[in-house]
């Protein structure tokens, strides 16, 4: 029987923070928003969610599109 190689593509976001010195909280998020490069940011790691794509690769791992099943948003 043959072997197939199948990506899992899972929905994720990589979260960041940084110190915003504000009024509030809604100014902090407001600075940020407007100007994020005017911060310093830490990767705080990534968050995934249940949503999942699974999609075969052909001989040059590019997507076989035919192939796709579940979540791809």
């Amino acid at each position: 029987m043959p072997m197939f190689t199948v990506l899992c593509r899972v929905d994720a976001y990589v979260d960041y923070t940084a110190r915003v010195e504000a009024d509030d909280a809604e100014q902090a998020a407001d600075l940020a928003y407007d100007s994020p490069g005017d911060y310093i940011w830490e990767e705080r790691g990534a968050v995934e969610f249940d949503a999942c794509g699974y999609v075969a690769l052909d001989a040059k791992d590019e997507e076989i599109e035919v192939t796709r099943r579940g979540y791809f948003g």
